[in-house]
Order: C-alpha cells, then sequence, then structure tokens
C-alpha cells in the first residue's frame, strides 16, 4: 500500500478537510499567540523591575537627604545653644556694668 499526501487528502471527505485546515490554523494561531502574550509578561515584567530598581534609589536618596537634614538640625541646635549661652553671659555683664556705672555715678555726685 503506497499511499501519498495527496491521496490522502482528496481521500477526505470536505468535513474532514476543514476539519484539518482550522486545526493547522488553530496551532499556528496559538503558537503565535503564545509568543506574544510570553513577550508581553516579559515588557511587564522589565518594566516593574524598572519601576522597582527606581523607587529603591529614590528612597536611598530620600533617606540620605533625611540623614544629612537630622545633622544640620543637631548643629544648629548646638549652635543656638552655644548663642544662648554667650547672650546670657553678655546679659549678666551688661547688668553688672550698669551696676557699677551707677555706683561711679554716685560717687562722682557725692
Amino acid at each position: 500500500m503506497n499511499l501519498n499526501l495527496l491521496d490522502i487528502f482528496f481521500g477526505m471527505s470536505e468535513q474532514s478537510i476543514w476539519t484539518a485546515i482550522i486545526t493547522a490554523l488553530t496551532v499556528l494561531g496559538s503558537s503565535s499567540a503564545w509568543r506574544f502574550y510570553e513577550n508581553r509578561a516579559r515588557k511587564k515584567e522589565k518594566e516593574e523591575s524598572y519601576m522597582r530598581d527606581e523607587c529603591r534609589e529614590r528612597i536611598a536618596k530620600l533617606e540620605a537627604l533625611l540623614i544629612e537634614g537630622s545633622k544640620e538640625k543637631d548643629e544648629m541646635r548646638n549652635t543656638i545653644l552655644k548663642l544662648t549661652e554667650k547672650v546670657a553671659e553678655l546679659t549678666v555683664k551688661v547688668e553688672f556694668l550698669q551696676k557699677e556705672n551707677m555706683e561711679l555715678l554716685q560717687r562722682i555726685n557725692n
């Protein structure tokens, strides 16, 4: 029995031919659809990965700025404390000098 492809094809009924054509198209279409969805999933994963990396970089920058701001705030607080001390010292000196000045004026007037 020596059958070639044409004999098999022409020996099939019309319904069988249509079934074979639809099956072939479905197989070809489904593999193309699979590649499409696979590529789409890869692209989406790359975008999500990019966004995740971008967020990590931004968080790192914000943390660095927060630490720097905290250090500056501490330095400013120390500077304010030192200046407050000096103002208190100068206030005491001014009060002392005013009293001394008043005493000297009273001595001159007497």
